[in-house]
Order: C-alpha cells, then sequence, then structure tokens
C-alpha cells in the first residue's frame, strides 16, 4: 500500500483510487473528500476540508438509497420505502460502509483528532462517505455513484430488513415498561479487530442489573443482539 508522506501513515489519494476503482480523473477532488476540518486546521497549505462535499454527499445518497430503494422493492408501500432509505442514510449505517471499504487509513486527520482516536468514530466516518459520494458525483456524476453505491446498500439489506421485521429493542422497552423496570440500557463492553471488520459486545442493562449480552459487526446489530438475549432471559423466568 502506498503511503502518503505527509502523515507517514496514511494510505495515499492515488492508492485509494486505485484500490477501490474510483477512476478520479481529479484526485485533488478526492484528496478533499478526505482531509478532515482538523488537518487544515493544522495544515494551512493543505487543500479545503471535506465539509462542503460532505453536504452535497448527502444530498446525493439520499436520491441514490431512494432510487435503489423503488427499484429494488416494486411491490413495497411508501411508508416502508421511507423506513428503508432513512435507516440507510443514518450515520451510523454510513460508517459501517466506510469500515466496509477501509476508508479510515487515508482519512487526513489532525494530530489530535487521529491520537483520540477520531477514524474510530461513527460520526466522522459516516461523514467521510458523504463527502467520498459528494467528491465522486462532481467528478463523474450519479451513474458513477450508484454504481459505486448499489453493492453496499446489497450489503447492508439483509440487515436492513431484519430491524424492520423485527425489532428485539423495542419488544424489550415495551416489556420493562409493562413490569415498571423502566427503560433497558446498552453499554458497549468491547469492539474488537481491525476498523473494517469490527466486532462490538454489548450488555443491557434494566433496573441496574445486566439481563442480556449480544454481538455484531454494528453497535446497533450487537443491541439488538443483547435485547434478544434479555428477552429470552425473561421467557425462561415465565416457565
Amino acid at each position: 500500500m502506498t503511503k502518503n508522506s505527509q502523515q507517514g501513515d496514511v494510505e495515499s489519494v492515488s492508492s485509494l483510487n486505485t484500490r477501490l476503482g474510483l477512476s478520479f480523473s481529479n484526485l485533488a477532488l478526492l484528496k478533499r473528500a478526505l482531509t478532515h476540518r482538523s488537518y487544515a486546521n493544522e495544515h494551512p497549505e493543505a487543500v479545503e476540508d471535506n465539509e462542503r462535499l460532505e453536504f452535497l454527499g448527502d444530498a446525493v445518497l439520499d436520491f441514490i438509497v431512494g432510487d435503489w430503494a423503488y427499484h429494488r422493492f416494486p411491490e413495497m408501500p411508501e411508508g416502508n420505502l421511507t423506513k428503508i432509505r432513512s435507516a440507510l442514510v443514518r450515520n451510523e449505517n454510513l460508517a459501517d460502509f466506510s469500515r466496509r471499504i477501509d476508508l479510515a487509513p487515508a482519512l487526513r486527520l489532525g494530530r489530535g483528532e487521529k491520537s483520540s482516536g477520531g477514524e474510530t468514530r461513527y460520526n466522522l466516518l459516516g461523514s467521510a462517505f458523504e463527502a467520498l459520494i459528494g467528491a465522486l458525483y462532481l467528478d463523474q456524476g450519479l451513474e458513477a455513484v450508484k454504481r459505486f453505491v448499489n453493492p453496499l446498500l446489497e450489503w447492508a439489506k439483509e440487515s436492513i430488513l431484519d430491524v424492520m421485521i423485527d425489532d428485539p429493542k423495542s419488544d424489550l422497552q415495551e416489556l420493562t415498561q409493562s413490569l415498571k423496570l423502566g427503560t433497558p440500557h446498552y453499554k458497549v463492553i468491547s469492539a474488537n479487530g481491525p476498523d473494517h471488520a469490527k466486532i462490538f459486545t454489548v450488555e443491557v442493562e434494566i433496573a441496574g442489573e445486566v439481563k442480556g449480552r449480544g454481538t455484531g459487526t454494528s453497535k446497533s446489530t450487537a443491541e439488538r443482539a443483547a435485547a434478544q438475549d434479555a428477552l429470552q432471559s425473561f421467557e425462561i423466568k415465565k416457565k
């Protein structure tokens, strides 16, 4: 992997362009998409940060995901299509896309942001993915964005549909409130593995006691597994 000489351990723009098959004609645009505000603040010579591209990418993704959902589920009612689109474009899911394509090593972060683990945070990774989409749209147009994003949407489809069909977190909250035990609280107790394949372990506490534990490739998936585990414990007590 080619490294960037300015930050030592940062994947170069040209390497990322080749690795992901992006075919950018304007590498400066791609570099801007990878540049966080914290890096631009520390390097006056740097190109503009990625916040304007993030704004554009957010709008482009809304359209691309809506178009994909409309054609992918031709019989689905409008309300469910809206739920699918909302789930797919939320920051946490976009961060999963960033992990899927291993975007973090190419991000240009300020020293403070990097030392505090900024490249692992959902909000930063999700925003960076939006900026990448904004840059790709400007460089190559909507069709190129579709070709890049649609495989990621297919990859995420099953987990999103599972959430819509089966939501153990909502079921658990309804149960605990009916039993006057309050609202369940979820806590990440570990996050192991590389950024693009991290495994989260989450515990759920009810009335101050741990009632369930679950693992998953995202925080939300692990929370749902923990909720399901807690629900099963209540069923066992009933028997």
